[in-house]
């Protein structure tokens, strides 16, 4: 799927291998697209949303949305809002508030989902996660359990993450920030700059990397992140993550287990006062990105595509960038498909601070625009 801004001439372009011919400008409900796959519509669902930050699509039609300022909308099929109650204690202010919502694999039969969020503790904050059971008419959350608090809780607004995925066999992970303590993402005996690993009800999977080390927090699955707020499954199950640089060296990891990703020792990115960051780009016993970018481009949420709809972007990865308002396509390629080869950007300059991008049931693409305070959807229009 090839998704350009395109207002005149005819334009041929690689990768997902369609034809932009021709646009007309975002309007109150639905963008057009004629492109050689067909017409493609980018539609309105919802709108007068306040700092958008999650969104997702709920399995019979509507969404759950969060709000970073601490409010959980549900909507009907039909698009009626309601204001879903019985939230844990939220704790706003800078980057924190409410951040991700994830539906539980059998949310269908048990209406089960998981929130992340920041909270107050300990004279600070943290980022936590809750699993909670949804109402039948969507207006209230039951059976809120906490799953994951972060150590420390830390002074400062910044840097919470936070993304929550469950993986095929029930396991959640859980991707924090460094809390603007950089330092603090090399140190195993805190969960912050990294990704954690528990199962539904918290526990300690038995298979954690670091559950018999001594000195180490056992939920942590791997660290040196700085802050991780885009996170998804590919087709073989492994986690990709999307995290924050500073003045550039935004990037995407593959999340492996034990495994350290370098933040703040190395970097491609550089401090925002110009000052290089540690030790530079590569240090013996740290990952490297898969994929990098410099200047930033903010990067927020993250999704690998089934291509239910457009079968050429099949396990192409999305990315919301919110400083230049694109969406960014990266294609996957090498033997293990554990490799980016190119980045197409999407809508550049059409939709203001793109947050989270999500597959739908139905294969449709649906993202956040902050800017715009709403959520879109990307659809062949004979799909509706």
């Amino acid at each position: 799927m090839k998704i350009v801004r395109l207002f005149a001439a005819t334009a041929a372009l690689a990768g997902c291998g369609i034809i932009a011919a021709s646009y007309t400008p975002p309007a109150a409900a639905e963008a057009a697209y004629e492109t050689s796959a067909g017409r493609i519509a980018v539609k309105r669902l919802a709108d007068g949303l306040d700092v958008p930050w999650a969104v997702a699509p709920l399995p019979n039609g509507g969404a759950l949305v969060t709000e970073k300022d601490g409010r959980l909308l549900h909507f009907s099929p039909a698009w009626e809002r309601q204001e879903v109650s019985g939230l844990p204690p939220i704790s706003t202010g800078g980057q924190g508030g409410l951040l991700d919502v994830t539906l539980a694999q059998d949310f269908a039969e048990t209406r089960t989902l998981f929130l992340s969020f920041s909270e107050d503790a300990d004279g600070g904050r943290r980022t936590a996660a809750v699993s909670a059971r949804l109402s039948a008419d969507g207006g209230s959350l039951q059976e809120v359990r906490p799953i994951f608090a972060q150590e420390p809780a830390l002074s400062g607004g910044r840097h919470f993450g936070s993304r929550i995925v469950e993986t095929a066999d029930g396991m959640l992970f859980i991707t924090t920030g460094d809390r603007g303590n950089a330092d603090l993402a090399q140190e195993l005996d805190g969960h912050v700059g990294k990704v954690i690993r528990v199962t539904r009800d918290g526990a300690v999977p038995g298979d954690n990397p670091f559950r018999e080390q001594g000195g180490a927090l056992p939920e942590i699955w791997s660290y040196g992140h700085r802050n991780i707020q885009g996170a998804a499954l590919d087709e073989q199950g492994r986690l990709w993550t999307l995290s924050h640089g500073a003045r550039g060296g935004d990037e995407i990891n593959l999340a492996e287990p034990g495994l350290n990703y370098g933040w703040p020792v190395i970097s491609y990115g550089t401090h925002y006062s110009g000052a290089k960051i540690g030790r530079g780009t590569a240090q013996a016993g740290m990952e490297q990105p898969k994929w990098y970018w410099d200047p930033s481009i903010a990067p927020s949420g993250l999704m690998i595509y089934s291509g239910r709809l457009f079968p050429d972007c099949e396990g192409d990865l999305f990315a919301g960038a919110l400083k230049f308002d694109y969406i960014s396509r990266l294609e996957r390629g090498g033997a293990a498909g554990d490799a980016i080869e190119s980045e197409e950007k999407l809508f550049e300059g059409v939709y203001q601070r793109v947050r989270d991008i999500v597959e739908a049931p139905d294969g449709s693409i649906w993202f956040l625009a902050v800017g715009e305070g709403a959520l879109f959807r990307i659809a062949p229009a004979e799909s509706g």
